[in-house]
């Protein structure tokens, strides 16, 4: 089976890459990097030729609310008018979980965009969404610091490793399409707060954790359960004490 993986050079690209290819799989991880730039649309016909499976994993380089609104959407139509022409049978996207439950947030409401417009293209599709990964606490903590002050929101959350967020996508790709979404996210639920709490703990980061239901998280409000699977999801089996363990 030939995947093309689109941001095939990034975090959760470059291990779901391995991944695939470890199960012999024809694998191209594509990105403006290499030539493909699905923006311009530079590449991206021959980089698609003979995909049967298309997995989405590019992300915008800024994250201003206009900006990464037009990459989402612009991204996507040209995969969508590609992919319908060299006839891919399957298209997967990573979103987010909860990305349609806190639209003050910019980067969520284009991702609601990015699934609305992959849901529409007739090409049967597979929207996996994910927790927020557990790589990225520092820079959520960065995000909402004053001083020596830490401000995080007590809603609850549950955060997901690189290594289970590529392997389910993984898993998506070389499963039939589902024409749904299908939420995945890390083994713990806890506050918001606490697990930044723990991660800085950890880490030697001597800044102070405040518990805030007013905080924000980059611009979203986030109620109890704004983050996390409110149903059925696939969950990772890295915690955060064996991720750390790792690093």
């Amino acid at each position: 089976m030939k995947i093309v993986i689109i941001g095939g050079t990034g975090l959760i690209g470059s291990k779901t890459a391995a991944i695939l290819r470890q199960a012999g799989h024809d694998v191209a991880a594509v990105s403006p990097r290499t030539g493909v730039n699905t923006i311009t649309g530079e590449g991206l016909k021959e980089g698609l030729t003979g995909a049967d499976v298309v997995v989405d994993l590019s992300n915008s380089p800024s994250f201003e609310d206009k900006a990464v609104l037009e990459f989402f959407e612009a991204s996507t139509r040209n995969l969508r008018d590609v992919e319908a022409e060299a006839g891919v049978r399957h298209h997967v996207a990573l979103s987010i979980v909860g990305t349609d439950r806190t639209p003050e947030n910019g980067y969520f409401r284009a991702k609601v965009a990015q699934e609305k417009l992959i849901v529409a293209s007739g090409v049967p599709y597979t929207i996996v969404r994910s927790t927020q990964f557990l790589e990225f606490l520092g820079g959520i903590a960065d995000s909402t610091t004053d001083g020596n002050i830490v401000r995080v929101s007590p809603g609850l959350f549950q955060p997901i490793a690189a290594d289970d967020v590529a392997g389910f996508v993984a898993d998506a790709a070389l499963a039939a399409p589902r024409n749904g979404m299908v939420d995945i996210a890390g083994p713990e639920r806890a506050p918001f707060d606490e697990i930044i709490a723990r991660y800085l703990k950890a880490v030697g980061d001597p800044r102070e954790v405040v518990r805030d239901p007013e905080a924000r998280y980059f611009g979203g409000l986030v109620g109890d359960k704004s983050l996390v699977p409110l149903g059925d999801a696939l969950i990772g089996r890295i915690g955060l004490e064996e991720w750390l363990s790792r690093r």
